[in-house]
């Protein structure tokens, strides 16, 4: 039965792809390649992307909108098409040249590795520079951190009270997670920045073509934030880079490959790591992030029995201090 549904579903998918190849004036019959995604369902379509949203969430509408408006510096995929409703909504991009920078990252040199490295900082500045000339829908960010709020924090204090509550947690590893969000919020003033950042940015989200960055991919949580907040999802995915990559390439996926990714970038990039308070900031940003995710994958064992990997551990992580934050004490200023 398993095998029957698995068919089924995949069909469904695929027909859901070949009608917005369909409704873009496009060949709905051209071949169909699956590519991995944690969120949508994407199909490689000859010089076409196509993504699928099944959630009712305004991911794709919001990017549509940003690739029409973003400076062609940023790299963002042109969107041939968008269409559907809420919940079913989806969007036809060019297909870029290259292959998804975390696939070639093992086989690539030092000096190719340093290169890939330069080209993301240079889109990065570009991004950070620039203001979105119109309102955007909102979208519940990976950290639980609001700049319309009087005190961004509150969200996510909040959390942690709800996670608390929950069956297998430390209440008191929890409260010490509160007093360092409450003691060290003035450390984010201010937050109420007006240029994007990507929000979900690492190497899965990255095409290299062999000899330079050729575009950055999946903008579904860009928005308006301090451009450091960038750095919460870059230096998670360099210590734990094995938690974003395809499951077929995760075996060749290891952390000491990505080691000299943040000095790199804080060379090519360094106002990005010139920020005051920010070792107290990154902590705050990282806590707003892992209770999300504590709270999305609540533990069902006790603690010591779950994967070393899962958002407790890297939550008590940072709240013992020996989190990645810890291990890479990058910038003189931290």
């Amino acid at each position: 039965m398993s095998a029957r549904r698995d068919l089924v579903v995949n069909g469904l998918a695929e027909a859901r792809a070949r009608s917005a190849l369909a409704k873009a004036g496009l060949d709905p019959k051209v071949e169909l390649v699956p590519l991995s995604s944690v969120t949508n369902e994407v199909w490689l379509a000859g010089d076409h992307v196509v993504r699928v949203n099944r959630h009712p969430v305004q991911r794709l509408y919001r990017e549509a909108i940003l690739a029409d408006l973003m400076p062609a510096e940023v790299g963002i995929p042109q969107v041939v098409k968008y269409g559907g409703i809420i919940g079913a909504d989806w969007t036809v991009v060019e297909r870029i040249p290259g292959q998804i920078l975390s696939r070639c990252w093992p086989s690539l040199s030092r000096e190719q590795r340093r290169k890939a490295v330069s080209d993301l900082a240079y889109r990065l500045r570009h991004l950070h520079q620039w203001v979105c000339p119109e309102p955007i829908p909102n979208i519940e960010s990976p950290q639980l951190l609001d700049s319309s709020e009087a005190q961004p924090v509150e969200r996510v204090v909040a959390a942690l009270s709800r996670a608390q509550d929950l069956q297998h947690v430390d209440p008191v590893m929890i409260l010490e997670a509160k007093a360092i969000v409450r003691d060290r919020a003035t450390a984010l003033d201010p937050f109420d920045a007006k240029t994007f950042v990507h929000g979900d940015l690492h190497f899965e989200n990255v095409m290299w073509d062999g000899e330079q960055v050729t575009a950055v991919l999946d903008f579904e949580w860009s928005r308006a934030a301090p451009p450091d907040l960038e750095l919460d999802v870059l230096l998670r995915f360099c210590a734990h880079p094995q938690l974003h990559v395809a499951e077929d390439y995760e075996h060749l996926t290891r952390p000491e490959d990505y080691a000299e990714v943040p000095w790199w970038l804080a060379e090519d990039y360094p106002e990005l790591f010139d920020v005051p308070r920010q070792l107290e900031r990154m902590r705050i940003y990282a806590i707003a992030f892992e209770v999300r995710e504590v709270l999305l994958n609540p533990p069902q064992v006790p603690v010591a029995e779950l994967h070393p990997a899962h958002p407790y551990h890297r939550l008590q992580q940072v709240v013992d201090g020996t989190s990645h934050l810890d291990a890479l004490a990058i910038a003189p200023s931290w």
